[in-house]
């Protein structure tokens, strides 16, 4: 079923669905759900297509995500990074 969605949704939108490396962005989405909250994970998939669109390697902004939430809960009050 989730591969028939995204088939359909790539056709619709005009996209190559062999650019999409479905593991990647579920994989980041379960660690910034767990790391930082269940709604950050589909607004963070998507700063993650921006940044895809942009030119920036998948993999290598995905690692840089996974770190910031892997650590988001020992970070100080009020600091981002």
């Amino acid at each position: 079923m989730l591969e028939d969605w995204i088939e359909a949704v790539c056709l619709e939108l005009g996209l190559d669905r062999d650019r999409l490396d479905r593991d990647l962005v579920l994989d980041l989405a379960r660690d910034v759900a767990h790391g930082v909250a269940r709604p950050a994970a589909p607004l963070t998939a998507y700063l993650l297509g921006l940044a895809v669109g942009r030119g920036d390697a998948a993999r290598d902004a995905a690692a840089r995500i996974t770190e910031l939430a892997q650590g988001w809960e020992e970070r100080p009050v009020g600091e981002a990074r």
